[in-house]
């Protein structure tokens, strides 16, 4: 798979993109990153990538020509994301349907916002992370190359683990985790987690995954 991420910040991912499962992948070649500065595709001698809002306003707004010609030169063949606190919130189903092509483009807004026509004629997907605001697309583009990486066969020698994560089946949590020590500063491991009875420790992570997403969902919609 070819990850292609469009940043004015392009140094913003060499360090995450070296660490466990994504540089794990990378040197594994189940994953290439390519990283593309948006700088290299302005026309004057200052690299300029923003403009003045049309009809006034405050902040400063990406403009469209150097997206539109980093796709040109890139001709990715898959979703082309661009983040942005407009779009819908990013899910683990997203992940799952970007892990299985062979290509996914990011685009990194910035500054107060990127010209409308990104949005609605270069990108396929418009996506945020929730209803919040960090200095950048690259937070969210990065959590977004982890969430797609970690999907990819071989990328985790455990297949079992991914596969119980929460939000892995549908909008369900996963069961708590406990380990080592059974008691630790007077808290207790549950007793049937130490039991070793596999059913009951089943029945037990199956209800407390449900009463958890069920707490969670009705906190949301309080």
């Amino acid at each position: 798979m070819q990850i292609n991420i469009v940043s004015i910040f392009p140094g913003f991912f060499d360090g995450p993109l070296r660490l466990s499962i994504p540089a794990r992948a990378e040197a594994a070649g189940l994953v290439e990153y390519r990283m593309v500065d948006l700088r290299d595709y302005t026309h004057d001698r200052h690299k300029t990538v923003d403009d003045l809002p049309y009809g006034g306003g405050a902040g400063m707004v990406m403009k469209p020509e150097p997206f539109f010609e980093a796709i040109d030169d890139l001709k990715p063949q898959g979703p082309i994301v661009l983040l942005s606190a407009r779009g819908r919130p990013f899910r683990h189903q997203d992940a799952v349907r970007f892990s299985v092509g062979h290509e996914l483009t990011l685009l990194c807004g910035h500054y107060k916002d990127v010209d409308q026509r990104v949005a609605e004629h270069l990108a396929t997907d418009e996506i945020s992370l929730g209803d919040f605001i960090v200095s950048g697309g690259e937070v969210g583009a990065l959590a977004i190359t982890d969430a797609v990486v970690r999907l990819l066969p071989g990328a985790i020698g455990d297949h079992d683990a991914a596969a119980t994560d929460s939000f892995y089946d549908a909008r369900h949590l996963s069961a708590p985790s406990y380990t080592r020590p059974a008691e630790y500063r007077g808290y207790k491991v549950p007793e049937v987690l130490r039991s070793g009875d596999h059913a009951k420790i089943e029945e037990w992570r199956e209800a407390e995954a449900e009463r958890l997403s069920r707490e969670r969902w009705s906190a949301e919609n309080e």
